[in-house]
């Protein structure tokens, strides 16, 4: 076989719409079918396949056969005319596969989120705590997105910024792509004023204060750590009550790093009460829902950029002290 030395072209970024429907709030996903033996990066090919069957074997290797087997032979995979595959379908290369993520036995989260305001354009969400986003590793029925698009019935549902599986509070979702990006564009500004709450060991110094540092990639992929380098995060710190050994801080964050309020508290030397990451990675618990990592996104404020009204949203959840 001649191998191809030339780096494959990207697939068109006006990806074509999918041939599936939404299902119980799941959009599908896709997945591209590359030309076989070319290039995917400096010294590395990929392969040659002669059916779908084998091109998905190599692509999910933690799917087993019969599972794989199975779902194309109830037509659970197609391409963008929304013919199905089978899994002797000759290699289509230099395609499109779309399919349902299937989860068996997904777990329930035995929490409900509140709707605290929603319009044509926005959706504003209390997320409780365990609650993912986005589909994620064992969670996808169950992550906030699918509940909203089932709940509503509106596919073209998105999350406008990131809040992590494990905070709770208040989180916006656009529900019209039209408009989707004038409201990221107020996070990317840093025009949307954001206030969280945070239960910690109590340390004294003076309050408010300002708190900086360099946050870059870490090991596992999911974490991050302070650096050496130019400060890319900020977060304000006050404290605003005392119990204990413990305190209720108020953190209003200027940037939005992956997990900055959690690294700027442990490097304070007061980390976040039930933080299963910082300041050491602890083991997955599993369904044990009994120690939800206290912080909180407790209130959001901006201006509307469709209606130009001044917009104040603040969550329902309250952490104990």
């Amino acid at each position: 076989m001649t191998i191809n030395t030339k780096r494959e072209k990207k697939p068109s970024k006006q990806k074509p719409a999918s041939p599936l429907p939404m299902r119980d709030g799941v959009s599908s996903s896709r997945v591209w079918l590359p030309k076989c033996g070319s290039l995917k990066q400096p010294g590395e090919f990929y392969g040659h396949w002669d059916t779908v069957l084998d091109f998905l074997l190599e692509r999910f290797p933690f799917i087993p056969e019969d599972i794989l087997r199975e779902r194309l032979a109830l037509g659970g995979m197609v391409d963008q005319h929304g013919t199905p595959y089978a899994a002797d379908t000759p290699y289509p290369e230099a395609s499109f596969l779309f399919y349902y993520r299937e989860i068996p036995d997904e777990p329930r989260i035995p929490f409900q989120e509140t709707i605290l305001f929603k319009n044509d354009h926005l959706i504003v969400v209390d997320k409780p705590h365990f609650i993912p986003v986005t589909p994620i590793g064992r969670f996808v029925k169950e992550s906030l997105l699918s509940r909203l698009k089932h709940r509503f019935q509106i596919e073209a549902i998105s999350p406008i910024h990131r809040l992590d599986r494990e905070t709770a509070g208040v989180m916006l979702f656009s529900c019209d792509a039209d408009f989707r990006g004038a409201y990221q564009n107020l996070f990317q500004n840093r025009e949307v004023r954001k206030t969280y709450e945070a239960i910690a060991p109590n340390i004294e110094r003076e309050y408010p204060f300002i708190y900086r540092s360099n946050i870059v990639p870490s090991e596992p992929f999911f974490l991050q750590k302070e650096a050496p380098g130019e400060p890319n995060a900020e977060t304000l710190v006050d404290k605003v009550e005392v119990k204990g050994d413990l305190a209720r801080y108020r953190l209003k964050p200027v940037t939005g790093r992956q997990h900055q309020l959690r690294i700027h508290m442990t490097a304070l030397g007061c980390p976040i009460l039930n933080d299963p990451f910082y300041p050491e990675l602890l083991a997955n618990k599993g369904e044990d829902y009994s120690a939800p990592l206290q912080l909180l996104a407790k209130t959001l404020e901006f201006t509307d950029p469709i209606t130009g009204e001044p917009q104040f949203f603040e969550s329902q959840l309250r952490l104990e002290l």
